[in-house]
């Protein structure tokens, strides 16, 4: 698949896009990833319902959090390894791409919305 006339690489392997995402959440500054509470991050090949997406986060953020219980299911990050491989032409493309939607999708688990990211450079 092409995205923006470009020609994309083939997808990365399962186990490479892991390490990429691994190293994404190592890079959060140590302060951040310990304020992240009761959240998982996931790899899928593509969203169901929408083919293109390359994150989504479900769940409450933290800034929502009134009577939030330790019984409760944790919040849910999903990156999306084949559209994020399929925009890229390289596999520091992707290694790119990876970074900016992990912080994306953390951003939403602290309750920053899509208008901040875009006005901080992140969306």
């Amino acid at each position: 698949m092409a995205w923006l006339g470009l020609r994309a690489m083939p997808p990365l392997s399962e186990d490479r896009f892991e390490e990429l995402v691994a190293d994404a959440l190592d890079q959060l500054p140590e302060g951040l990833a310990q304020l992240m509470d009761n959240v998982v991050v996931v790899i899928e090949d593509r969203h169901e319902e929408e083919p293109d997406l390359l994150g989504l986060y479900e769940g409450i953020p933290l800034t929502e959090r009134e009577g939030y219980g330790g019984m409760d299911l944790p919040d849910r990050i999903s990156i999306f390894r084949l559209p994020l491989c399929d925009m890229a032409e390289s596999e520091s493309d992707v290694v790119e791409e990876v970074i900016v939607t992990v912080v994306h999708e953390i951003a939403h688990h602290f309750g920053i919305d899509d208008d901040r990211l875009h006005d901080l450079g992140w969306a």
